[in-house]
């Protein structure tokens, strides 16, 4: 029987033995943690923003009630405004509709040839644009066109020896294109700098009142086109996508 007993305490010593050599050879589980997950930028959203900057202006009037007379005003200043879009990125494309509009008080004031003592005067009170935009991003950086129709507000009148004799004002109509470049400085935070054009054509601001008592004649054969340069930098705040 302590044969028995020393035999059996022999194996089970033996096998022991082998598993606890086996489980020092086995290699142990190595913990690895979990890719991080990197998430990619996307202009997929919508904005809201404002922006300024400069404008200049050309406008050519023609007016057969003074001889046919023609003259071209130019003028510059500033202007500022609002902004709101929304984006759609397709792979590296990004496809967008935009609204914009911006005030400015630009004015210009040019004799007629014709008559040196009379001027004609525009004042350009704000513009505004709808339109569609396709552009191409190189993660954070986006290039982009855009193109739609445009509206200007402005004033006009004649003037004699400085004073205004016969106002009217009118909202022209036209197109606009436009490029620029716009950079993601948060996931929530854009900042773009934007060249436009802007054109508005063969605007009749119907008849130019007199001042009562101060002129006998109004005119409705008065004929304006605009021209105006737009350089734009400003902030869009983004929200939707990332």
């Amino acid at each position: 029987m302590k044969k028995l007993l020393l035999a059996s305490v022999a194996i089970v010593a033996l096998v022991g033995g082998s598993a606890s050599a086996a489980d020092l050879a086995r290699p142990r589980p190595v913990y690895v943690p979990p890719p991080v997950v990197v998430r990619v930028f996307t202009w997929t959203g919508c904005y809201v923003g404002g922006n300024g900057g400069g404008i200049w202006a050309e406008n050519d009037w023609s007016d057969s009630f003074l001889g046919d007379f023609g003259t071209n005003n130019s003028a510059s200043g500033a202007l500022g405004g609002l902004q709101a879009g929304c984006n759609y990125q397709v792979g590296g494309w990004v496809f967008g509709i935009q609204g914009d509009y911006d005030w400015t008080n630009i004015d210009n004031n040019n004799a007629i040839p014709l008559f040196p003592a009379v001027s004609d005067e525009t004042r350009i009170k704000s513009l505004a644009s709808v339109t569609g935009r396709v552009g191409y991003a190189w993660d954070r950086f986006l290039g982009y066109v855009k193109a739609g129709g445009a509206w200007e507000q402005s004033d006009f009148a004649f003037q004699v020896a400085g004073a205004s004799i016969a106002t009217a004002s009118a909202t022209q109509s036209g197109w606009t294109v436009g490029v620029g470049a716009e950079y993601a400085f948060l996931n929530w935070l854009t900042g773009f700098v934007e060249y436009d054009y802007y054109k508005f054509g063969n605007a009749n601001p119907g008849a130019l009142i007199c001042t009562p008592g101060v002129c006998g004649f109004t005119t409705t054969n008065v004929s304006i086109n605009t021209n105006v340069n737009v350089l734009k930098a400003g902030l869009n705040f983004k929200f939707g996508g990332l």
